[in-house]
C-alpha cells in the first residue's frame, strides 16, 4: 500500500513574551506563531504496530520521539487497535525554535485520525495535541494563532491582523549549532523578574499592534528570549545588527533559537542576503526562503 504522504509545517514565532513562571515550573507566555509553507514531510501507511523510520540519523527513532508518543495518546484516547509506519523526512533542524517535533506529532495526530475514521473531534484532537506539548495545538488550524498559558490555549488570528501576516516572504537561517529550550527557559528564570513582560504589558502591545490596521509585520516582533540566549551564543546578534544595517531587514530570532529570521519584501536581494549569512556562519548554516502559511 503507498503511504500517505503529510506536510509538517515549521513555525516562526513573531511576537514572544514569556510573562513569568508557573508553579507547576512551566512558564506563561503570549505569543504570536504562524506556520510557514517549509517543513518535514511524515509519510503514513497502515501497519500492524506503530514504527518510526527517519532520514536524519541523528533524530530518535523510538518511544521519545514525539510522533510516536501522539501515536500511543491517540490510541489510549480512542481504543484504535490499528497502527502505522511512519516514514519522517526531516528538514526542520532540532534545536532551532522552529517547533519541528510538536509538528511532527500534530502531523501524526492528523493522519491516525484520518486513518481510524475520524474519531476526534477537531477540539478533541486540539486536547490531546495540548497534552504532548505545550506548542502543539498551534499547528492545528493551520494559519497565525495568538497562544496563551503555556502554549496551549490557541486562538485564531482573523481580519486585518491576520492578511498582515500571511503570505510575507521570509528567510530562515540557522547556525551549525542549536539552542536547548529548557537552558533558555532556565536563563530567562534566573534572572526573574527583569527576564519577563509583564502579562498586561504584552497583551497591550498585542493589542495596539491588532487595533493598528496600518501597523506592519515588521512592528510586531519581539523575543523574550533573545536577551538571554545572545548572551551566550554572541554569532546570533552579531549577524542580526549586520543584517538590519545593510540590508535594513527586521530580523530576529525565533522561539529559543537558534534559528533566525527575517521579513521580506520584493525589492530585497535574497541571493546577497543569503552570501552575507554564508560568510558570517559558514557552509553549515540551514538558510531558507519561504513564506508565512
Amino acid at each position: 500500500m503507498n503511504p500517505e504522504v503529510h506536510f509538517s509545517p515549521a513555525k516562526l514565532n513573531l511576537f514572544l513574551a514569556v510573562t513569568g513562571q508557573r508553579p507547576d515550573g512551566f512558564h506563561d507566555l503570549v505569543s504570536v506563531a504562524a506556520p510557514l509553507a517549509w517543513g518535514d514531510e511524515l509519510r503514513v501507511t497502515p501497519a500492524a504496530a506503530f514504527s518510526l523510520s527517519c532520514n536524519d540519523p541523528a533524530v530518535p527513532v523510538d518511544d521519545t520521539n514525539l510522533v510516536l508518543k501522539a501515536a500511543q495518546s491517540f490510541r489510549t484516547a480512542t481504543g484504535w487497535t490499528g497502527g502505522a509506519r511512519f516514514e519522517l523526512e526531516k528538514r526542520i533542524p532540532m534545536g532551532a525554535g522552529l517547533g519541528g517535533g510538536s509538528s511532527n506529532a500534530v502531523t501524526a495526530l492528523r493522519a491516525l485520525n484520518q486513518l481510524a475514521g475520524t474519531p476526534l473531534s477537531p477540539q478533541a484532537l486540539a486536547d490531546l495535541a495540548a497534552g504532548i506539548g505545550s506548542d502543539c495545538s498551534l499547528f492545528l488550524p493551520g494559519v497565525p494563532v495568538v497562544m496563551r498559558g503555556r502554549g496551549e490555549l490557541v486562538q485564531t488570528l482573523t481580519g486585518s491582523p491576520a492578511a498582515r501576516l500571511r503570505g510575507r516572504r521570509v528567510i530562515v537561517f540557522k547556525p551549525s549549532f542549536g539552542v536547548a529550550t529548557p537552558w533558555a527557559y532556565a536563563r530567562l528564570a534566573a534572572g526573574a523578574p527583569h527576564s519577563y513582560l509583564p502579562t498586561m504589558a504584552a497583551e497591550d502591545r498585542l493589542a495596539g499592534w491588532s487595533d493598528d490596521t496600518g501597523a506592519t509585520a515588521e512592528e510586531l516582533l519581539f523575543n523574550s528570549f533573545e536577551e538571554v540566549v545572545f548572551g551566550k551564543y554572541i554569532a546570533l546578534p552579531v549577524l542580526l545588527a549586520q543584517l538590519r544595517q545593510r540590508f535594513d531587514l527586521a530580523a530576529r530570532m525565533s522561539g529559543s533559537g537558534s534559528a533566525c529570521f527575517a521579513l521580506l519584501d520584493d525589492r530585497d536581494p535574497v541571493e546577497e542576503i543569503t552570501a552575507a549569512i554564508r560568510a558570517a556562519w559558514g557552509p553549515s548554516a540551514l538558510i531558507v526562503a519561504t513564506k508565512i502559511a
